[in-house]
């Protein structure tokens, strides 16, 4: 018999699996899955337990309340960049996309101020028409941006069909920022007025 309390400690305190509370205990799984239920301790979803086994050491983010006007501005901005530019779809990070820089350091910005999410833990893409060389515009955004060519995923290349006036608009290409966080991602899309 396993105590309510060492389970409950084990697993709601120290957030364990019940695969880890089982080899801890020296005992089977299922007897560690028919104890929780006897005890009637909330189990955690299959999408939590993942989340905690890719974040063991708890949310890779802080929220932190403006206390500045400074950092309303940022806040407002940011909410409202993710609210016009940013992709609610994806449902499991944060995802924004433009071509221009000043917006896409304001909203890195606004994840590094307001949820100290580190810059070195972005990803990013880029989306280039055939037109535009790949190189200059990976170097126009790493030295804008002050990141690193190893955070870029594989540049996508679309076919350009004529010239027009994208090329004033998008010379170094398309660049999203991506932040792979669900938990982030919905404590945002909850912050957009709806």
């Amino acid at each position: 018999m396993i105590g309510k309390d060492k389970l409950t400690h084990l697993y709601v305190k120290k957030k364990k699996s019940m695969q880890e509370i089982a080899v801890f205990c020296d005992c089977s799984l299922h007897k560690i899955q028919y104890w929780i239920n006897k005890y009637n301790i909330k189990t955690r979803s299959i999408s939590e337990a993942v989340y905690l086994k890719n974040n063991p050491n708890g949310d890779p983010f802080v929220f932190k309340k403006p206390k500045t006007l400074e950092e309303a501005k940022l806040y407002g901005l940011g909410v409202g960049l993710y609210w016009g530019e940013g992709t609610k779809a994806d449902k499991g990070s944060v995802r924004l996309g433009n071509t221009d820089p000043e917006l896409i350091k304001n909203f890195i910005n606004f994840l590094m101020d307001i949820f100290s999410v580190k810059k070195e833990d972005m990803k990013f893409g880029l989306q280039l028409f055939t037109d535009i060389n790949k190189q200059e515009a990976m170097d126009f955004w790493v030295k804008s941006l002050k990141i690193k060519h190893s955070q870029f995923y594989n540049v996508i290349t679309t076919k350009s069909r004529s010239i027009g006036t994208y090329r004033k608009k998008s010379k170094y290409g398309v660049l999203t920022v991506y932040y792979h966080n669900k938990k982030l991602r919905d404590l945002i899309v909850g912050l957009l007025p709806m």
